[in-house]
């Protein structure tokens, strides 16, 4: 079968890093580190896997940060190599495991892909598994799998941007036939936004903004108003359709941070914090937002974030960041901000006093009706076609394009 997949070797990585530089799409051409090739299908990796084949693999902005190279060498030892793409997915169990409980052929599931413990084998459960924690496993380095934080990071489970990929049944969850696949291949973005809303509740007066009109920031805003929040929620976009994405998932108002608007002055009037000019850089404000949602993780949002939070207030780290560079620090220590991350989802969330698995939180609202994403999905590819569609999601503004996917038969 075909796969897309990412092996960082010293002479491609260097290719990669002197000529994308000149061609974006050299970073997709083959002579970089991601390269389309032909793998072996899948085999199962113990007696309580399955075998997913894919219906759609969703291309995230984590996949995009590691086919330009940008993703923080942070990570690398917790990565194996090469690996298939692809962790947002939805799809058909084909093979089931003898030891498989619960599941079987034909149904419809997505994968949890994070790779804690009960899929590297274990059955004395860490102690942040043991809490449900998982998205904090220590032991995402050891058992009977590579180190890898998730599918599509793992040399060993493959992805979502290959027809068949891996998983463990800890990891599968059903897809009511009133779900739609577009809802399906959202659970798991959303699932990001949802817990980091339900791990930082505000108070009923809080207000709060999310910083980024991407895929993640407007999955959070739509994890706020579906459980309910009535606080005052401002979001800073950068594009106009955004702003209308942001609208129709329930912003009291949107920020344009493009075309030349000043963004700081329209944060000023909106929150009620006083604008100030230091003697160079950039402004500060005296006042803000009692929350502030950074769902970009570049370095002039977080500084933004910083600059944007009232005394006391709350900054969530949603978008994943990588080595800040010009980030003013000063903000957290004079206004005695707290500064928080959310990384993706656990099973520990809090939901009416019940601690549950964020991905069925998310599955069961979806299906309820309290949040409608599938019309995110707004383009599709063949695998084959692959050039065509990271091309596009690299000039997302232009195609008026949130989720890009790879779409199988």
């Amino acid at each position: 079968m075909k796969a897309l997949r990412f092996n960082p070797t010293i002479p491609r990585y260097a290719a990669g890093l002197a000529l994308g530089k000149i061609r974006e799409d050299f970073f997709w051409s083959g002579l970089s580190c991601t390269t389309f090739e032909d793998v072996p299908e899948p085999e199962l990796i113990g007696d309580e896997w399955v075998i997913i084949k894919t219906r759609y693999g969703g291309i995230c902005g984590s996949d995009m940060s590691a086919i330009r190279l940008h993703a923080s060498p942070y990570l690398t030892p917790l990565t194996s190599y090469p690996f298939t793409f692809g962790h947002e997915n939805v799809g058909v169990i084909a093979r089931v495991g003898p030891a498989v409980e619960r599941f079987s052929e034909g149904e419809r599931v997505v994968v949890e892909p994070t790779l804690w413990c009960r899929p590297r084998g274990f059955e004395d459960l860490c102690p942040f598994c043991q809490r449900g924690e998982t998205n904090r496993c220590e032991r995402v380095t050891q058992g009977i799998l590579s180190p890898s934080l998730s599918i599509g990071f793992s040399k060993d489970t493959g992805g979502s941007w290959s027809q068949y990929f891996l998983a463990h049944q800890s990891q599968l969850f059903r897809i009511p036939d009133s779900l739609s696949d577009e809802n399906g291949l959202m659970v798991e973005p959303f699932a990001t936004g949802l817990h980091a809303v339900l791990n930082n509740q505000p108070a009923g007066d809080d207000s709060i903004l999310v910083i980024g009109a991407g895929t993640i920031a407007l999955c959070t805003l739509g994890a706020m108003r579906a459980f309910g929040l009535k606080n005052r929620i401002h979001v800073l976009a950068r594009y106009p359709f955004q702003a209308e994405a942001a609208r129709r998932l329930g912003a009291d108002e949107v920020i344009l941070a493009s075309g030349g608007a000043d963004y700081y002055a329209e944060v000023s009037r909106l929150s009620g914090a006083q604008i100030l000019e230091p003697v160079i850089g950039k402004r500060m404000l005296l006042g803000g937002y009692d929350q502030v949602y950074e769902c970009v993780g570049s370095d002039t949002s977080l500084d933004d974030a910083l600059r944007f939070t009232n005394n006391g207030g709350l900054v969530v780290l949603v978008g994943v960041p990588g080595i800040a560079k010009g980030v003013d620090w000063s903000a957290i220590f004079i206004h005695e901000l707290q500064l928080k991350s959310s990384y993706i989802y656990n099973h520990a969330d809090m939901i009416n006093g019940r601690q549950r698995s964020t991905f069925d939180i998310s599955i069961d609202w979806m299906a309820q009706g309290r949040v409608d994403l599938g019309w995110m999905v707004t383009h599709r590819f063949k695998l084959e076609e692959y050039r065509q569609a990271l091309a596009l999601q690299s000039k997302r503004a232009e195609n008026q394009s949130f989720k890009t996917v790879f779409e199988f038969e």
